[in-house]
């Protein structure tokens, strides 16, 4: 199902750009933050402590990179342009 929201350009810019580079599209970083609030009822009432809540999100995290196809990340590639760039 298509859906039309409105969010403010900058989150929906920053939100673009992370979900780049960590090889994953807005539509899925959408889906899976309505599936968690679905599991977890009204958002920032779960009761979970937040280094509980965090763990959880950098677990997702591992199992999106495990996914990603082989060889350098963005970031890596970022930072080897920086420093091929800056002289280094």
């Amino acid at each position: 199902m298509k859906a039309t929201i409105d969010i403010p350009d900058d989150l929906y810019r920053q939100v673009k750009a992370e979900a780049a580079l960590r090889g994953i599209t807005v539509r899925e970083v959408t889906t899976r933050l309505y599936r968690r609030w679905l599991r977890e009822g009204e958002a920032g009432s779960t009761g979970e402590p937040p280094a509980a809540w965090l763990r959880s999100w950098f677990d997702e995290a591992d199992e999106a990179i495990g996914r990603a196809p082989p060889g350098p990340s963005a970031r890596q590639e970022l930072a080897r342009d920086r420093n091929r760039l800056g002289g280094e």
